[in-house]
């Protein structure tokens, strides 16, 4: 988790449900079956039993992990305040807001879960009685990625707005656009400035690079979050777009089992999977049922997925994807 902090070339991505939606117990759509429905309920039962007595997930790096376990309960219409999670959620929530509380703002210890723990927290504001102590939390957290800007667009580790990469601009401009839709207040001219810095990572062969256009390195992970960056931000016809996507659809079949670095498996996959989804029937009918066999392999007897702190949330939240319950499975 310390390696995924440092370098991950991901964010997850969600917009504010604006209208709190219904516990999906019957959601059914083409491309979901009682098989993946079972595979989400056990997953979200582990997660359930895994919450420690502060409200938090995880032993290391418990902020980040505690927003990905919260979008997870979300991604089937779950929310803060209701049964059969509520107290579970609402647990998650206080935990995330006193953490910011206690840090003028400033959640975690890097930008990757400041800005991860923003977009947890602009979601149960949406799915929750929209309280004004979340409100106000929201709004002490944006103030922060803000200021931490950078002058090229993007933001790095820390809250100073002096360096920038893919992995953490990412995940800024996706807390910056769910907020926004929650009623935030979030300059366009900010979200235009990380559009831009992302874009200019776009290599000759239409991946995306780490820091820098001239690394001549793009992987697989860095590509699904540029793209679904520009996805989220409505860059729907560019040429860096379509390029990013084209990338993606080359990807050899073995990857869908194991990336030739498996620590990057889950989070990669989240952003494959969004993005083709986003783009279109044409790419998700392909993408989807691919991830889901592969993912359905890899659960555990107790529900878990590989037995880790972000893996499992991350998995429910790829297998979830049909559900369209969070806004940003709505086309």
């Amino acid at each position: 988790m310390s390696r995924l902090l440092r370098c991950l070339p991901l964010a997850l991505v969600a917009l504010l449900v604006v209208a709190p939606a219904p516990v999906a117990t019957q959601a059914r759509t083409d491309e979901m079956t009682a098989r993946e429905e079972a595979a989400i309920d056990k997953g979200l039962k582990y997660l359930a039993g895994a919450q420690q007595e502060d409200g938090s997930w995880g032993r290391s790096h418990p902020v980040a992990n505690t927003a990905l376990a919260l979008m997870a309960f979300m991604v089937k219409g779950h929310m803060p305040e209701r049964p059969p999670y509520g107290t579970v959620m609402s647990k998650g929530v206080e935990y995330l807001l006193k953490a910011g509380a206690d840090n003028a703002g400033y959640m975690g210890s890097s930008m990757y879960e400041h800005g991860l723990a923003t977009l947890a927290l602009s979601e149960a504001w949406g799915m929750s009685s929209r309280s004004e102590k979340i409100r106000e939390g929201l709004k002490k957290a944006v103030n922060v990625i803000l200021k931490s800007q950078s002058p090229r667009g993007g933001w790095r580790y820390q809250p100073t707005p002096n360096d920038e990469d893919v992995s953490i601009t990412v995940m800024q401009v996706m807390a910056l656009a769910s907020a926004k839709e929650a009623g935030i207040v979030v300059p366009n001219a900010t979200i235009e400035k990380a559009v831009k810095y992302v874009k200019s990572l776009q290599h000759a062969n239409g991946g995306f690079n780490y820091h820098s256009a001239n690394e001549r390195r793009p992987g697989f992970a860095r590509t699904a979050a540029g793209v679904t960056a520009l996805l989220v931000c409505g860059d729907r016809n560019s040429s860096e777009l379509k390029s990013g996507l084209e990338y993606l659809r080359k990807v050899e079949k073995s990857k869908f089992d194991r990336l030739p670095d498996s620590t990057w498996y889950y989070y990669g996959h989240y952003y494959a999977a969004v993005a083709m989804f986003l783009a279109g029937d044409s790419y998700h009918r392909d993408w989807y049922p691919q991830i889901r066999d592969a993912l359905l392999k890899k659960q555990k007897a107790d529900g878990s997925f590989n037995g880790e702190d972000y893996g499992t949330p991350m998995a429910i939240l790829i297998l979830g994807i049909p559900y369209r319950f969070i806004p940003i499975y709505q086309r």
